[in-house]
Order: structure tokens, then sequence, then C-alpha cells
């Protein structure tokens, strides 16, 4: 459905985060009087396992945040990534459930903070706002379906690539990401040196280059062609249940 341009201006005006302009006006005026901005760095804690969830963060623009499984063996492998398209902390539990994973900001910048115990009530006042929150549940399945069945069957280059332009779409299709080659083995869950290789040869191949604490995409669509296509398959399901909401830069800018 095609919105008038008042309604496009009013979109305009709230928080860059896609789930928060998806939602039509009468759901978002239940949410905005909650709403908290807070500004936050790489590294930041939102939660450890076992925290009680007591926050709804809602990144916006080019911040990243992911969440992290500890293991036994002390390292934390990285799952997914959640940029501006969604939430994350009791998107669909009701009450203060503990965290599973660690939660933590992958790339800072500015976050909408969002108390459990407002969402929830506004849920019950809302069901068309139920319904959004079930629907980005949906998705967030189905991206971390898609990322255990990623790291069973795609080599490490294909999850490189899948990585790195995971991170730029959801960085306002900037071409510079700022990702270190140990961030990216995190992600990868393996060790440096197989990252650092990965990288190596593409940059032989003139694919991308790296910066100190970055990496500069110089063919985007050469990328893509060493990528997976798992991207792929969980935009379209985003476009199937919640369309408009995973970063589309063209559609941004």
């Amino acid at each position: 459905m095609l919105m008038r341009r008042d309604e496009k201006a009013e979109v305009a005006d709230r928080p860059f985060n896609n789930l928060l302009r998806r939602l039509n006006a009468g759901d978002y005026a239940l949410l905005e009087p909650h709403l908290a901005a807070n500004e936050t760095k790489a590294g930041d804690l939102l939660y450890n396992p076992g925290d009680n969830v007591h926050t709804v963060h809602f990144p916006c623009g080019p911040t990243l945040v992911t969440y992290m499984v500890p293991n036994e063996d002390g390292r934390d492998v990285e799952t997914i990534l959640i940029g501006r398209e969604g939430a994350v902390g009791g998107i669909v539990s009701q009450g203060f459930l503990p965290a599973y994973t660690r939660i933590t900001v992958k790339f800072g910048g500015p976050v909408m903070r969002l108390g459990i115990a407002k969402l929830e009530s506004a849920k019950a006042a809302s069901p068309s706002l139920r319904n959004i929150f079930a629907r980005y549940a949906d998705c967030l399945l189905a991206q971390m379906f898609q990322s255990t069945a990623c790291n069973a069957i795609h080599s490490i280059e294909q999850r490189t690539a899948k990585w790195i332009l995971s991170a730029m779409e959801r960085t306002d299709g900037d071409h510079m990401v700022p990702l270190t080659h140990e961030q990216l083995a995190t992600l990868l869950g393996v060790g440096r040196s197989y990252a650092s290789r990965v990288i190596q040869t593409f940059k032989a191949q003139g694919v991308l280059e790296t910066r100190r604490g970055a990496i500069v995409v110089r063919e985007p669509d050469a990328l893509r062609q060493h990528a997976c296509l798992c991207n792929e398959a969980v935009k379209s399901h985003f476009e199937e249940v919640l369309r408009g909401v995973y970063p589309d830069p063209a559609m941004d800018n």
C-alpha cells in the first residue's frame, strides 16, 4: 500500500530503525513516549547469558548488534547480526525471562531503548502491534536457521563474503565496513589465520582491500559471486513476512 506524502514525512521523522518505521501511526504512538535514545560503542555488552531481559534495543542507522553463544572452551561463536531491520531482547517473550546468549554491540552507534513492560502493555492494547512483532520473531528465527545451515555446508570463502556483504548492507551501503580480521574470524568461528588467508585471496583478486580496523569492498558484484545465497534467502523471507524492513541501501538513500 502506497503511503501519502504526509505519512512518509512522519515516518522519516522516526528513529532510523526499519522495524519502528514499519509500524502504523497508532502503534508507533503507543511506543514513542517510552523510547529512549542511547549511544553505543563497539564491544558494549547488552546481555550476558542468564541476565534478566528487561529492555528491548532497536539498533539505528549503521549500528550492529550480535548474538554470541559461549562454548565450553571459552570461545564465543557469533551467530547472527541484527541491524536497523530489527531489535534484540524480549521480542516475543512475556515477562522477565533470562537471556540465552551474550548480546553485544558489533558496530557502535545509536539505539533506541524500550522497557519490556511498556512493550507488553502496548502489545496488549494493539493486535496489529502484536502481529508485527510476531512476524519479526519469525524472520529472526529464519535468520538463525539459515545461519546454522550456512555454517554446516558452506566454505570459509563463501561465508566470509556473506558476512562482509551482510555488514555492508546494514551500514548504509557504505563500502567501508569497520570489521577487523579478528572480528571476522569470530563471525566465522575459525582462527584468525584462516580468516586472514581468505582476505588475502580477495585482496589479490582486487575484490577488496584492508585498512586499519576496516575492510573496503572495491568490487561488490565480484564479492557476491564468491558468497553463498544465504543472505538472499533471508532477504526473501523478510520480504514475504515484513516487506520493506530488511535493509535496502537503494531505498534508504
